[in-house]
């Protein structure tokens, strides 16, 4: 399984991901990086700011200096060859350069916040969507990400609703119809027993009870 060698520009700390404003971009990765060390792979990361010997030492990295400046980085090395650079890699290919046959899990400790204010919504739970967006913030997720996570929660929790609204509408205009059909004709429209009407052998019900 080859080693990943991560050359990340200079940052405050070893993965960025500190202070008041996290980037996202820098989340994704470390979680990433988190992923594939648990499936047995060596991922090491350099910061410039804190390990600029490693900078110098890799004939690759600093060619990539001389030549195309910091702007390059970051950038990952596999084998001794730069397999990306000016960006993060995607986890599809740090898996593919890994040389990882497993399906990695989308199911990431971000993923699994949003999902839990989803819940908190569609619940009506104060103290769980407190509890859990704060946790997800801590985690680094974005303020836009948790506001979709809010509306389709809403959006799933509305339609019930929606459709029994739709359901009472439609059976008071059908009862409105068949009311005055009773009255032209003096017939009731309804069978007798509730909802479910009386049972075979049994008389009819006199009661207003569904079942």
């Amino acid at each position: 399984m080859a080693t990943i060698q991560v050359f990340d520009p200079a940052m405050c700390c070893s993965t960025g991901v500190c202070g008041v404003e996290v980037d996202q971009q820098l989340v994704s990765f470390a979680a990433d990086v988190d992923w594939l060390k648990k499936q047995g792979v060596t991922v090491e990361r350099f910061n410039l700011a804190q390990q600029p010997q490693a900078f110098a030492t890799n004939v690759a990295i600093r060619h990539l200096l001389e030549t195309q400046g910091e702007t390059a980085l970051p950038a990952v090395v596999v084998g001794g060859w730069i397999k990306h650079c000016g960006g993060y890699p995607s986890l599809d290919q740090l898996v593919a350069w890994a040389g990882i046959t497993q399906t990695p899990s989308i199911f990431t400790d971000q993923v699994a916040e949003l999902v839990a204010i989803g819940a908190a919504i569609a619940s009506n739970c104060e103290p769980c969507f407190k509890f859990h967006y704060d946790k997800a913030h801590k985690l680094g997720v974005a303020d836009a990400d948790m506001r979709r996570a809010v509306d389709l929660a809403q959006r799933v929790k509305e339609t019930p609703a929606s459709a029994v609204l739709d359901l009472a509408y439609r059976t008071l205009d059908k009862k409105s119809s068949l009311a005055a059909i009773t009255v032209a004709t003096g017939s009731s429209a309804t069978p007798e027993g509730g909802c479910c009407g009386p049972r075979a052998g049994q008389a009819a019900s006199t009661t207003s009870k569904c079942c």
